[in-house]
C-alpha cells in the first residue's frame, strides 16, 4: 500500500535529486532536499484537509486530483505562481519576469518580497474562512469541547463567519499593513490588504458556495433517486446523478486548488529564505507537494480520519494559526520553522487526543454505555 501510493513521489525524488546534483553541484543537492522537507511539514494539514474534501469525490475525480491537480500543484503554484507575482507587481511580461528570475534573481526576490503583503492577505483570510466554518458549525464529535460548543452555538448567527473575518482583516489593514515588510524597509499597505483580504474572501465564497450548492443538490437527487429506483428500472429512465455528481465533484476539485493554492503560498515566501534559484525552488517544493498529494490519497485510502476522528479537528486549527500568522507576515519576519512547528504539535495531539479515545471505548466497550459515550464526544 505504501509503495503503491507513495511510489510515483519516491521515484520523482530520487530523480529530482540526480537531476540537481547533475546540474548544479551538490550545493543545488543539498537545497532541493531541504526544501522539499520545507513543504511536507508546512501543508502536512493540507494533506489532512483535502483527505477529508476528496473522500466525498468519485474515483474518476480522485485521478483527476492526482494528475492534472498534481500539475497544477507543481508546476503552477511552485513555478508559474512566483513568475506571475513578479509580472504583476513590476508590470512586465512573463518572459521578462523568467529573465529576472535567472538573470537577475536579487530583483526577483525583491519583487516577490514586496508582493506578499497582498499574497498573505488573500491566503489568509481565505484560510481563516476554513477555520471559521469548521469551528462554528456544530457536529456530534468535538475535541476541545469547551470551546467547540459554545462557539458552534454561536455559529447559528447567519453570515457570523465572513463578519468575523471582516474585522480581522479591518484590525489587520489597521495595525500590520501600515507598516508592511518590503524589500526597501516599510511601507503603508493597506490598502493592498484591504483589496487583496476581499478577494481572499470573495475566492472562498464563489467556490466554496458553489461546490455546496452541487453537492447539495446532488444529495437531494441521490435521495429522489433511491426512493424511485424500481419505476426507473421499468421505464429505462436515465440517471441525472451522473451529471450531477460531475458538477459537484468538479467544484469540490476547485475548491481543493484554491485551498492547496493558499497552503502553498508560505512555502513559496518561505523558500526565498534559503534560495532565489527560481528551478531549485521549483524542484524542491515540487517533491513536496507530490508528497502531501500522496499522503493525502493514503489517508482516503486507508480511512484514517474515520479511524482518528480529531485529526480533522487539529488540522483546521493548524489552518487558523496559518492564517494568523500570514496576516501576521505582513509586518513581521516569522521563522518558516515556527510555522511548521505549530501545525505539527496541533496536529499530532488530535492524534494523541484520537489514539486515547479509541482506547477508551475499547476499554469501555457496551459495558458502560455512559462512558462509551462520553469518550465518543470527547467530552
Amino acid at each position: 500500500m505504501l509503495l503503491r501510493t507513495f511510489g510515483w513521489s519516491m521515484g520523482v525524488t530520487v530523480i529530482g535529486l540526480v537531476l540537481a546534483a547533475w546540474l548544479w553541484g551538490w550545493e543545488a543537492f543539498g537545497v532541493v532536499l531541504i526544501l522539499s522537507v520545507l513543504e511536507i511539514s508546512l501543508s502536512f494539514d493540507n494533506a489532512v484537509v483535502n483527505a477529508g474534501i476528496l473522500k466525498r469525490m468519485n474515483a474518476f475525480w480522485q485521478r483527476i486530483f492526482q494528475t492534472v491537480g498534481v500539475l497544477i500543484a507543481v508546476f503552477g503554484m511552485r513555478l508559474v505562481f512566483p513568475v506571475v507575482i513578479v509580472a504583476i507587481s513590476a508590470r512586465v511580461g512573463p518572459a521578462e519576469a523568467v529573465r529576472l528570475a535567472l538573470d537577475d534573481p536579487d530583483r526577483y526576490e525583491a519583487l516577490v518580497t514586496d508582493a506578499h503583503p497582498a499574497i498573505a492577505a488573500f491566503g489568509g483570510m481565505f484560510l481563516l474562512m476554513i477555520f471559521l466554518e469548521f469551528i462554528l458549525e456544530e457536529r456530534e464529535i468535538t475535541w476541545l469541547s469547551r470551546l467547540e460548543r459554545p462557539l458552534a452555538r454561536l455559529g447559528r448567527i447567519d453570515l457570523l463567519a465572513p463578519c468575523v473575518a471582516l474585522i480581522v482583516l479591518l484590525v489587520a489593514a489597521t495595525t500590520v499593513a501600515g507598516h508592511a515588510h518590503v524589500s526597501g524597509g516599510h511601507a503603508d499597505k493597506a490598502a493592498t490588504v484591504l483589496l487583496a483580504g476581499v478577494a481572499g474572501l470573495i475566492t472562498y465564497l464563489a467556490v466554496g458556495g458553489l461546490s455546496s450548492h452541487f453537492e447539495s443538490r446532488l444529495e437531494a437527487e441521490e435521495e429522489r433517486e433511491h426512493e424511485e429506483e424500481e419505476q426507473r428500472a421499468r421505464t429505462g429512465g436515465g440517471r441525472p446523478v451522473a451529471a450531477l455528481a460531475g458538477k459537484a465533484a468538479f467544484f469540490l476539485f476547485l475548491y481543493l486548488e484554491v485551498l492547496d493554492a493558499s497552503f502553498s503560498f508560505d512555502g513559496v515566501i518561505g523558500a526565498f529564505a534559503i534560495t532565489n534559484h527560481i528551478f531549485w525552488m521549483a524542484l524542491g517544493l515540487g517533491i513536496g507537494a507530490l508528497y502531501v498529494r500522496s499522503l493525502t490519497v493514503y489517508l482516503v485510502r486507508q480511512g484514517t480520519l474515520d479511524d482518528y476522528v480529531y485529526l480533522e479537528h487539529g488540522a483546521h486549527y493548524a489552518i487558523g494559526a496559518l492564517a494568523v500568522i500570514l496576516l501576521v507576515t505582513i509586518r513581521y519576519e516569522i521563522n518558516e520553522v515556527i510555522t511548521g512547528l505549530v501545525g505539527v504539535v496541533l496536529i499530532a495531539s488530535s492524534f494523541l487526543a484520537s489514539v486515547r479515545r479509541n482506547r477508551a471505548l475499547a476499554a469501555a466497550g457496551d459495558e458502560d454505555p455512559e462512558r462509551s459515550e462520553e469518550a465518543r464526544t470527547g467530552t
